[in-house]
């Protein structure tokens, strides 16, 4: 009996212009490249230019998306996408780039878990897509996270920046194997008390104001690794797969340091690890996917390949996904 899978058929990809490296930020912050390094893996990052909405990266990684899908805008009717960072309180910046891409049929939102956007976004396309509802999809990673720093404060404004990734989910049928490709399994997970170890302190209904992001960095490091092995342990126990079965490993873009103990726990070989978050930073619910497409680009991610993402934001929000290419 055939199953319904989200295929991915395309990504794409887009990063500002500007390149901001650790020797331009230790310029006007109390920092260092080595300190930087040391403790991150981040070498540089890209920032936003003036002017430069999340939705217009946005459409620029989702044109490249559809592209690498070889598909018309106008064969996508679902549109979600993960932001922090919104053009606007409202409305949703998915809708500013359903317009602009020229597509009025379907349904476009956006989706907030910080970090972890992407996967749950992915996992949120993924079940529409198989209710029956839509066909095809663009799930989209989109940040401009420079705009919500404070940038005096080196022990956070050296970690992100900015930048959009994009892929094409198509509903297809496949067999029901273990060799089907698209999405196998998603497992998402939060835990609101938290919240108060990374956060942005503004809003709306609370100052009014846009606000600043701020995070005790020792205590999500902490929790990050037990938290991304068990969402990653409940994806093997829910397909049979092992580390052993994984050909990439595509995890959330924060701190190399995060990454190499999570793969280290799990037994997942070095070789098999993307790193992107040197050339980067963290790029919040855009990371999976600007990794995604730099792999894919370089030949790494192959048709057929087992991909396993991860991701973990604030909230917490923390989730896994594990897919098919």
């Amino acid at each position: 009996m055939t199953v319904l899978r989200s295929v991915i058929l395309g990504c794409g990809s887009y990063l500002p212009e500007r390149c901001l490296t650790n020797e331009d930020l230790a310029k006007t912050v109390d920092t260092t490249d080595e300190w930087i390094v040391q403790r991150t893996g981040i070498r540089e990052r890209h920032i936003a230019a003036t002017g430069e909405l999340t939705s217009d990266m946005a459409v620029k990684a989702a044109r490249a998306a559809l592209a690498a899908a070889r598909l018309d805008p106008q064969a996508i009717d679902l549109i979600v996408l993960a932001t922090s960072t919104p053009d606007n309180t409202f409305p949703a910046s998915a809708v500013s780039v359903q317009a602009a891409l020229g597509i009025t049929q379907g349904a476009a939102f956006d989706l907030q878990a910080v970090c972890s956007g992407f996967v749950f976004a992915l996992s949120t396309a993924d079940g529409l897509l198989k209710a029956g509802g839509f066909k095809r999809a663009l799930v989209i990673g989109s940040e401009t996270f420079s705009r919500i720093l404070d940038w005096t404060d080196r022990g956070t404004c050296v970690l992100f920046g900015d930048g959009a990734g994009a892929v094409v989910l198509e509903a297809q049928q496949q067999p029901g194997a273990s060799t089907d490709r698209g999405l196998l399994t998603s497992h998402l997970r939060s835990d609101g008390r938290h919240k108060m170890k990374l956060y942005v302190d503004g809003g709306p209904s609370s100052t009014g104001t846009i606000g600043h992001l701020r995070m005790e960095g020792r205590a999500v490091f902490k929790h990050a690794v037990a938290m991304i092995t068990d969402v990653i342990t409940d994806a093997f126990r829910a397909t049979g797969y092992t580390a052993d079965d994984i050909d990439w490993f595509v995890p959330h873009q924060a701190n190399k340091r995060i990454i190499d103990d999570s793969a280290h726990k799990l037994g997942i070989a070095p070789e098999k690890v993307v790193i992107t978050v040197d050339r980067h930073g963290n790029t919040s619910a855009a990371s999976i996917p600007l990794a995604l497409d730099v792999a894919v680009k370089d030949g790494r991610i192959k048709r057929g390949d087992l991909v396993l993402l991860e991701a973990m934001g604030g909230g917490f929000t923390w989730g896994s996904a594990l897919v098919r290419w």
